[in-house]
């Protein structure tokens, strides 16, 4: 035994578990440990403050009877499906733009990476700042009067407007650097056949950025989905629950209405969703991804 311990702690396997071993230690207590907690206290009522009660199914049996919980989700897939949408469209027409090598590129990219580096607090006064309905500079250079983010209508494409601002500059270099490994005789063939910009783009361009696509597209599903800190920072749900979602549902019933066990069903609501898109959107590769076996 002695000579085992001595042979193993002297190899690279034992150097590379001592490497890992912190990260796995806080994987473990503060991921799986949490998940697996939260995943009971779903199933209980519990308020912080008096001994857990088991009620079996009873948080999800009335999260399902709320008609403001359908609204919630019905909030939460409109922001995230346009944000997704929006955040992959708009940094791939700019990373080809800049990738053509116009004048100021570079300035280009850093100005549109800044946002994403950006706390997101600062981000959150200086767009409640643009978006005010009084001093705001956005309602000055439309001239118009628009409550942004105190109207029904308005506050939830206020807020994707910002998310996917945020996103434009990480998108896009994920962009760029795939559109860099194209060889350019590519497109210099595509020209030669007669191809307009907009059919290389199409049948060229596209296709051979479906695997970064394809890549960027669930990532920013599944960051839209979890979005918190912009409602929190911005909105706080309003007006009237117009941007209330499902992350920020979690938040305000755990540590706001002190219902835990509600609060870790919806979370697991959440949890599902996003594993199911997930699941669809990898079932599609084949199909979406180039050269995809």
């Amino acid at each position: 035994m002695k000579k085992f311990l001595e042979k193993f702690s002297n190899s690279e396997k034992f150097a590379g578990w001592v490497f890992i071993l912190p990260a796995l230690a806080g994987t473990f207590i503060f991921i799986i440990i949490p998940v697996i907690c939260s995943f009971g206290l779903s199933f209980t009522k519990w308020d912080l403050l008096n001994p857990i009660k088991f009620v079996g199914l009873e948080n999800y049996k009335l999260l399902f009877q709320e008609q403001l919980f359908y609204k919630i989700l019905l909030n939460t897939v409109i922001f995230a499906m346009s944000t997704s949408i929006l955040g992959v469209i708009i940094p791939l027409i700019l990373a080809c733009i800049l990738n053509s090598k116009i004048r100021g590129s570079e300035f280009y990219k850093t100005a549109y990476f800044l946002p994403f580096i950006t706390p997101m607090i600062v981000i959150g006064v200086v767009w409640e700042w643009i978006f005010d309905p009084n001093i705001g500079i956005l309602n000055h250079l439309l001239n118009l009067h628009i409550n942004w983010l105190y109207d029904t209508h308005f506050a939830m494409p206020a807020l994707i407007i910002v998310s996917v601002w945020k996103l434009i500059g990480y998108n896009m270099v994920i962009f760029l650097s795939s559109l860099s490994t194209i060889s350019q005789s590519m497109f210099e063939a595509a020209k030669i056949d007669g191809a307009t910009p907009a059919q290389t783009f199409i049948n060229v361009t596209v296709p051979l950025l479906s695997p970064s696509i394809f890549f960027v597209v669930i990532i920013t599903a599944i960051s839209s989905f979890q979005i918190f800190d912009l409602i929190y920072l911005m909105t706080q749900g309003g007006p009237l629950d117009s941007t209330n979602v499902l992350v920020y549902s979690i938040y305000k019933n755990a540590f706001e209405y002190f219902n835990v066990g509600k609060a870790s069903a919806i979370a697991y609501v959440l949890f599902i969703i996003i594993l199911v898109l997930t699941l669809f959107q990898w079932s599609l590769r084949k199909r979406l991804v180039y050269n995809e076996d």
